[in-house]
């Protein structure tokens, strides 16, 4: 008589093991790339049919795959990747489970050929539901074909949970766009029904990958971070403050060229900048750390994407120092014409052209791309990159179709997002790439189109020139705020100033709010014993439930020089204050601090501190509608100057804006416009 517990069947188990690392099309395209840049691919193709649920098919030009090891690579938890335990904790590939192979396998049809290098002949493979059904010789260049049709074909309850074609296509986009970051020096080819979607170089310039994903105009507004020490080494971009996103899926970090999920360091990132950003906006970032594998545990969960990392404290502190100091050496001052509709320089219909990014190549010309200068800081057409791989035999892009860009790449003030994430902790469960479904398709776009075409890159050259000067010309540091001089005021509300540059417009109330918030936040943050008696003591009365937790919290209300003494049941009194108190808003001060820990029940000294300068700097700042004379706004301007950021007010909202003189003259149409 046989028990109850049973072996499970091959076949069964790897369609268990497919309900992890087969989720959605996604999911099998990551995989296959994931495995073609471990067989060191430079170039990889991917073509889709009905967002991949019909066929999804990946050629690279790796090593491929040797006769004897094609059936293998099949077998569940067959790997040449890790042969040991110690190979489990110094992980350099991106797979190492041989899970997914098997697991994709059991939930579709494949096609698979590959071959060696300087091998007679190559291997096909044909399986069905995970069962190989043809092996033979196959005629293939060195690399691997592999084609999945009719994903989820055998378990209906799966595609139950598919969405609509368009969102499965942005979660494609979304990882393949993450994969060509991670690997720059890898050559991607994205197209979907005839239509392309993402073509990349893999000349290994990252910065002009971001322009291919992103969109020229916000590449150009990336800077470079890089940052060492004993543990790990980082390198990346991250946009001025100016460029922002509603969330934070377009933040990308990759450890050891592996894109990961990281709750504290796209926290890090965030805090680099401080009170540079609005509320509710996050930057574009793509930071790349380098570690010892040691300090990573990439065995966490099937896709690979979550991982523990040692030392995390030590790599959030130096990765927020880092941003922090690259962006104190910009001049943060928005150029105030580059929103304004004179300086649009195409309709809205050649725009959207604009962001399907066409770099097919054209069957009259040789291959144009974009490249990046890096002593120049500007993009040029490169007719050199883009090369197609050799055993790319299928050909597409033959007739000119509709281009869908789902990602809105190029658009400054978009908030529908390039990246999809499944992070519950930075997303809404209404996940931006949601969204996609509610967009329209771009217009067609002849897929041959060659990329001098593009009005993105029909860059004048007075136009560069000037920018170029503008680089050479930027201020140091120390010099970065402008010399201003005053000339008026609008509304009691605006300040205008001006210099040789050009004309600068100030928000008072937030120049003001900037100026107080760096004030508080510094006598705050050096508390000192130093306190002055009041000659009439304070008493503080409070409902019984907000007395007892300020009897709780008492200890924090001492870090920022508040000693509150028991007078009674519900009451309290304050002798003393600290010195730094704004004469004559003593109690004010007092009460304000008390009502923000009572109201965010904050236990953090540090954000306790933060937010209380904000609130005291908001609350002591002139508002609109407030006429200063001309000694109260030069007085305003001269301690505007001497903040640390003078650019933002604490809440992220920019204290000034700029024209410069170019801007100015070209709104009055005393020159042209370079097109």
């Amino acid at each position: 008589m046989s028990g109850k517990i049973l072996e499970l069947s091959e076949r069964l188990t790897n369609q268990i093991a497919a309900g992890e690392v087969v989720e959605r099309p996604a999911s099998v395209v990551k995989e296959l790339i994931e495995n073609a840049i471990d067989a060191n691919s430079t170039q990889i193709n991917i073509l889709l049919e009905e967002a991949g649920l019909k066929k999804i098919q990946v050629i690279d030009n790796g090593t491929g795959i040797s006769p004897e090891d094609a059936e293998s690579a099949f077998k569940r938890h067959a790997t040449s990747k890790i042969h040991s335990r110690d190979d489990l904790f110094r992980i350099r590939t991106l797979g190492f489970r041989g899970e997914a192979l098997p697991s994709i396998a059991s939930v579709s049809e494949i096609t698979f050929e590959t071959a060696t290098e300087n091998a007679s002949q190559g291997t096909y493979l044909y399986l069905k539901g995970g069962k190989i059904e043809e092996n033979q010789p196959s005629v293939l260049r060195q690399g691997t074909k592999i084609i999945v049709e009719n994903l989820f074909y055998n378990t209906p309850a799966r595609l139950k949970y598919v969405k609509t074609l368009q969102t499965e296509l942005a979660h494609i986009g979304d990882i393949v766009n993450r994969l060509a970051l991670s690997h720059p020096n890898v050559a991607f080819y994205l197209v979907h029904e005839g239509n392309q979607m993402l073509s990349t170089s893999g000349n290994g310039d990252l910065k002009q990958t971001m322009a291919g994903i992103y969109g020229v105009q916000t590449a150009k507004k990336m800077r470079e971070i890089q940052a060492q020490d004993l543990d790990f080494k980082i390198h990346g971009y991250v946009t001025l403050p100016e460029v922002t996103r509603a969330t934070r899926n377009y933040l990308s970090t990759i450890v050891n060229g592996r894109y990961i999920k990281n709750f504290a360091l796209n926290k890090a990132i965030v805090n680099g900048y401080g009170s540079k950003l609005m509320v509710g906006r996050f930057p574009i970032a793509v930071i790349e750390i380098e570690m010892d594998p040691l300090l990573v545990d990439v065995n966490v969960h099937p896709t690979k994407q979550e991982v523990r990392l040692s030392k995390e404290q030590e790599l959030t502190t130096l990765l927020s120092k880092t941003i922090n100091e690259r962006l104190r050496e910009e001049n943060l001052i928005p150029n105030a014409a580059e929103n304004l509709d004179f300086n649009k320089k195409v309709s809205e219909q050649e725009k959207a052209q604009q962001l399907s990014m066409d770099f097919e190549e054209s069957t009259k010309n040789e291959k144009k791309g974009l490249a990046y200068d890096k002593q120049t800081g500007d993009f040029y057409v490169n007719e050199t990159v883009n090369k197609p791989v050799e055993n790319f035999v299928d050909k597409v892009g033959d007739e000119s179709g509709k281009v869908e860009d789902f990602y809105e790449n190029t658009s400054e003030e978009a908030d529908v997002s390039a990246f999809s994430s499944q992070e519950n902790e930075l997303d809404s469960e209404n996940s931006s790439v949601e969204t996609v479904e509610k967009e329209q398709a771009y217009p067609k776009k002849n897929a041959q189109e060659s990329i001098t075409d593009h009005p993105e890159f029909d860059v004048h050259q007075k136009e560069n020139r000037r920018l170029m000067e503008k680089v050479m010309t930027e201020k140091p540091t120390e010099e970065r705020f402008p010399q201003l001089d005053y000339f008026g005021q609008m509304h009691g509300t605006y300040l205008f100033a001006q210099n040789t540059e050009g004309l600068y417009i100030i928000d008072q109330h937030a120049a003001q709010e900037r100026i107080k918030y760096e004030y508080f936040r510094r006598q705050i943050g050096e508390v000192s014993t130093d306190l002055q008696e009041l000659l009439v003591p304070i008493v503080l009365d409070y409902p019984n439930d907000d007395a007892l937790r300020l009897k709780e919290q008492a200890d924090l209300l001492e870090d920022v020089g508040i000693y509150l003494e028991e007078f009674g049941a519900n009451s309290f009194i304050v002798r003393s204050h600290p010195t730094w108190y704004p004469q004559g808003q003593e109690e004010e001060t007092i009460r304000e601090m008390i009502d923000m820990l009572l109201t965010t029940g904050e236990v953090s000294v540090k954000k306790f501190r933060e937010k209380s300068a904000i609130m005291m700097s908001c609350k002591r700042s002139i508002k609109a509608n407030h006429h200063l004379n001309e000694s109260q706004a030069r007085a305003l301007l001269t301690d505007l100057a001497a903040c640390d950021n003078p650019f933002n007010c604490p809440h992220g909202r920019p204290v000034l804006i700029h024209f410069d003189n170019y801007d100015m003259e070209r709104m009055f149409k005393r020159i042209q416009d370079p097109h």
